[in-house]
């Protein structure tokens, strides 16, 4: 079959293509920016990657016509729109209107849990969306999930925070609140095993996993899986204001990221049974398990997709890589740094393994003390790493930092600033006849960008100085 997959950069999408390929499908990946496109799909002759985006129909014209069934992956927990709901729903009519002219056969969507009366501003949204997607011209499958729990996950990612950081936790009263999260490795079977299934045409169906339990005990059994004993105690005194500030600062998460997930909390997530396990041959695992094979793939550094290098944690980012590929050299300050290189292949190495828990290799301390700053001001900081230590492809997170391109063959990183600043930053990483090349570039804002650059001078020169010189001299 030939399936189009929407969100094809997502932390679903990007877990979802390598089954279908498996299968031996053909797969035409939908992406809003070219660039962030996994490397290994454009060189796959079954991959088609097609640069478009719903919210304008115009960019629609390159999607195939021929197409069997079409998985619809794109929602955000972005609150940085006010009308975020509406865009949603534009989204979603616009794709409902474009696949409609195409010979699909099925719609595959995946939707949030919303048994409640009482929704979050998200999971209404996507309740909404469910409606749009309802047409006479193909047949729709619509799973609903509730927290989805596996490496690289939101939700993983933030209870890993809380556990590791906090022996004990004064922590509001919505982590009484009970919900039933599965495992991303089901979510995938469901969706996997929906495609071309003529029994599940036309039929909405929650998938959860086999325990309900409170976002507490989901905070005490991860503490259990990590051999850590932790100590919580509930109050309801946190405003959902204090609840968001509380996420933001303890975890990695974003205060837009963190004021959408405590909106969603305080909310009771229990899917309706039905036949789908059965008829599908999916046996969901316990949460236990499913934090447990998720740590599997972290020891062995093959996390395929993670929350943070999506779109929605980023701080400061919201258009296309490609407009920050070519750095500005009119009106910037540069810092320019040159060294022979003494292995090209070990420098090589060190530079895509910068960051995260590798640090910086010099003066680490001061890009700390900058990413606490950082996240003092509002900013990301320093605590969404990387999603992979030794490995880094455009649209990764880095981080405080964006890979905007990326490519050892070229012998070239660059990186994107995101934390919060009066003005636009680069990094860049260039091998060229065995000569490291390191530039620091930035294009102030007005008097306080200018100001901004000469107080941190000092520091740029004892920094830079001395990452440029452990890079070349890397053996």
């Amino acid at each position: 079959m030939t399936i189009l997959v929407t969100g094809a950069t997502g932390y679903i999408g990007k877990r979802l293509i390598p089954l279908l390929l498996y299968e031996g499908h053909s797969v035409v990946c939908i992406v809003r920016d070219r660039l962030r496109a996994d490397k290994n799909y454009i060189e796959d002759d079954n991959v088609y990657v097609i640069e478009a985006d719903f919210l304008r129909p115009d960019s629609l014209d390159n999607i195939p016509k021929n197409i069997d069934v079409a998985y619809y992956l794109i929602h955000s927990m972005s609150n940085s729109s006010r009308d975020f709901e509406s865009l949603e729903e534009r989204c979603a009519k616009n794709f409902k209107n474009y696949i409609e002219t195409t010979n699909v056969k099925q719609v595959i969507y995946l939707s949030g849990i919303t048994n409640e009366d009482r929704l979050s501003k998200h999971l209404r949204s996507r309740k909404n969306v469910e409606d749009c997607l309802i047409s006479n011209k193909y047949e729709l499958t619509i799973f609903k999930a509730g927290i989805i729990v596996g490496s690289g996950s939101s939700s993983f990612e933030i209870i890993r925070d809380l556990v590791e950081k906090l022996p004990f936790m004064i922590a509001p009263k919505w982590l009484n609140t009970k919900t039933q999260p599965i495992a991303v490795r089901d979510v995938l079977s469901f969706l996997f095993k929906a495609a071309g299934n003529k029994e599940v045409y036309n039929k909405t169906y929650d998938i959860f996993g086999p325990e309900i339990i409170t976002y507490k005990d989901m905070l005490l059994q991860f503490a259990k899986v990590r051999g850590l004993k932790r100590h919580i105690l509930t109050v309801p005194l946190m405003t959902p204001k204090l609840s968001s500030y509380w996420l933001y600062f303890v975890t990695s998460t974003s205060y837009k990221l963190a004021t959408s997930l405590v909106d969603s909390m305080g909310i009771q997530i229990i899917g309706n049974r039905s036949n789908i396990n059965e008829l599908l041959k999916v046996n969901p695992i316990t949460y236990k398990e499913a934090v447990e094979l998720a740590f599997e793939k972290i020891e062995q550094n093959s996390i395929v997709s993670s929350w943070k290098d999506s779109m929605v944690s980023s701080g400061r980012l919201r258009k296309r890589l490609h407009k920050y590929v070519n750095v500005p050299k009119f009106g910037c300050f540069r810092d320019y740094k040159e060294r022979p290189v003494v292995n090209v292949g070990r420098t090589i190495e060190k530079i895509w393994s910068i960051g995260g828990k590798n640090g910086w290799y010099y003066g680490t301390f001061l890009w700390r003390i900058r990413g606490y700053i950082d996240k003092l001001f509002g900013g990301i900081g320093l605590r969404r790493g990387r999603t992979n230590p030794i490995e880094l492809n455009v649209g990764d997170s880095l981080d405080f930092w964006r890979v905007i391109f990326a490519d050892k063959t070229q012998q070239k990183l660059l990186l994107y600033a995101e934390m919060r600043l009066p003005g636009e930053a680069w990094l860049e990483f260039k091998i060229e006849n065995n000569v490291l090349k390191q530039t620091a570039t930035f294009r102030p804002k007005g008097l306080a960008g200018r100001l901004y650059w000469l107080s941190v001078l000092p520091f740029h020169g004892f920094i830079f100085r001395g990452m440029i010189n452990k890079l070349a001299k890397a053996t």
